[in-house]
């Protein structure tokens, strides 16, 4: 195979960005895919962009260049490369007008949505910056549409974000002839909406991945790229390769040798081992940002609920009346923080006992708790409607000493820390971890409290109690090879290895540390995707009509 311009390892959406985008500015493009699905983990999560300063800023709203590099720089801890940050806040809304313009991919803002940590300067505390494509009709892939990726957290894909917990405080389900419509043509929400879309605008261009293709190694000419070995030893050649091969969250031993912390329970696509990560290393990239991840806490459930028997644990720890601990029974972190933050909380170091001192941890809570709230719903539901008892997998017990007892923790520790919760909590007040004071919190809060802290605050109240351990998981890796602001990628020395670009996960995040707001992992990767298809498109020829 040798008459290809550009080769694109994924399918995600940095990777059909990247593709779309390269075959827009004059390039032949092959795009190859571990698995015989498309779509990554893209296509199974809730399909947001986070962009500041886009094009689709609701009535009334605004956003700056200022604003967006000042709250970055805020949340920063000085790991992110100002030209980076500077380079995806002036690029996404170049990156979506290019796609409005030539392909299916359309978005608009999610109101309300707050940014995740909305007590910093330059972050948008009412929301704006969260994007979302609207369903796509899946009929329209042909017999692509059974290739597409389906996501075991989220597997009502027919709704919007906004249709849900996880875009509304209070949701607005779609009608029942709007959700007739979309039945009768297949359409389909959130990330599944995404990657379609991206998909059919490869479609559109006679760009058909190959699935099943897992590439082991790049092939060099000299000090530059000029193809790909794939697992079943054959090849295809190329002068430029785009790496966006997700994250290496999978790779236990990648795992253990580079990130802070335990990471036991992703929740992406296992295919994410790090392939790409190890094919640029063996040319010489350059690594960065290896030591974070897209963190998320997750429960363990069984595979009848969940076939991956793992849930994302997002919207109901935010509820009043529960809390976390550690093994000795004390909170060590505001419960309602976003999921991202817990990365921090679950490495804390017990230098004493040389332990995670919040590893492993619970989520208690009591009957009435789980008769007030949904529950392992991952914030997918459309409802506020509440379970009736916890199932039997859940350990449960008449009194709080007997819970401790029963799942490993510290009864004293527990009884204390309840009561002094309950203290504080009783007037709508978290002196210790301020759960209830930053914008986030409230909005994923109980909504007939909405705007006030006891959305989120409110007392353990009478046993039955109840303890689900929660566990260190990760959306995916934020590792991998250094790029310049063009998404080529960088050698040990910090020269472009000519012809190597890296997207999405696979990519040292230009975000560092930080998680700005729903859609940050998204919102990156398909830009530096688009700049990695724009460089390599215009190396080959130059823009189409």
């Amino acid at each position: 195979m040798n008459d290809i311009d550009v080769i694109v390892l994924g399918s995600g959406a940095a990777a059909l960005t990247a593709a779309v985008t390269a075959h827009e500015y004059g390039a032949r493009v092959a795009v190859f895919e571990k698995s015989d699905k498309i779509g990554g983990t893209s296509a199974w999560s809730g399909g947001q962009i986070w962009i500041p300063n886009h094009p689709h800023m609701a009535k009334g709203r605004t956003d700056s260049r200022e604003e967006a590099l000042t709250y970055l720089s805020a949340l920063s801890h000085g790991m992110i490369d100002p030209a980076m940050a500077e380079t995806f806040v002036d690029t996404g809304a170049d990156m979506i007008r290019f796609l409005e313009a030539r392909t299916p991919v359309h978005f608009y803002s999610i109101p309300d949505f707050p940014d995740y940590h909305s007590e910093f300067p330059g972050a948008k505390r009412t929301g704006g910056r969260t994007l979302e494509c609207p369903p796509f009709p899946y009929q329209e892939l042909g017999d692509w549409s059974d290739r597409m990726e389906a996501s075991p957290y989220y597997p009502d894909y027919t709704k919007t974000v906004g249709e849900t917990t996880l875009g509304q405080p209070v949701p607005q389900p779609a009608s029942p002839e709007v959700k007739a419509q979309r039945r009768a043509v297949d359409a389909r929400g959130m990330g599944a909406a995404l990657v379609g879309r991206l998909m059919k605008a490869c479609l559109d261009r006679g760009i058909e991945p190959q699935t099943g293709k897992r590439a082991m190694e790049l092939i060099m000419n000299g000090a530059a790229v000029a193809g790909v070995r794939f697992e079943d030893g054959s090849t295809a050649h190329a002068p430029n390769v785009v790496i966006a091969t997700g994250g290496f969250e999978w790779n236990k031993d990648l795992v253990r040798a580079f990130t802070r912390g335990p990471m036991t329970h992703p929740v992406s696509v296992p295919t994410n081992s790090g392939d790409g990560l190890k094919m640029a290393m063996r040319v010489g990239a350059m690594l960065g940002n290896m030591r974070e991840a897209w963190w998320m806490p997750v429960i363990e459930v069984p595979t009848d609920l969940n076939s991956m028997g793992r849930q994302l644990f997002t919207y109901e720890r935010t509820m009043p009346g529960g809390l976390m601990v550690n093994r000795k029974g004390k909170r060590f972190t505001n419960e309602a923080s976003n999921y991202n933050a817990f990365g921090a909380a679950f490495h804390e170091q017990d230098v004493s006992a040389f332990t995670y001192a919040n590893l492993p941890c619970w989520f208690i809570f009591n009957a009435a708790f789980y008769g007030h709230y949904p529950f392992l719903v991952g914030g997918l539901t459309d409802s506020f409607e509440a379970g009736a008892t916890p199932p039997q997998w859940v350990p449960g017990a008449p009194t709080l000493r007997a819970l401790a007892e029963r799942v490993g923790i510290d009864p004293e520790g527990l009884e204390k820390t309840v009561a002094r919760f309950n203290r504080h909590a009783e007037q709508a007040d978290d002196p210790d971890f301020q759960r209830g004071e930053a914008n986030n919190d409230l909005w994923w809060g109980d909504p007939r409290w909405r705007g006030d802290k006891r959305a989120t605050l409110g007392p353990l109240g009478d046993g039955p109690y109840y303890a689900i351990e929660v566990k260190s998981g990760a959306l995916g890796t934020k590792g991998g090879p250094l790029t310049d602001t063009r998404s080529r990628v960088l050698n040990v020395d910090g020269v472009v290895i000519e012809g190597l670009y890296c997207a999405g996960n696979a990519m040292a995040s230009p975000m560092g540390m930080t998680y700005g707001g729903a859609g940050g992992t998204l919102g990156p990767a398909m830009v530096f995707g688009y700049l990695a298809g724009k460089d390599a498109g215009e190396r080959s020829g130059g823009m189409t009509g």
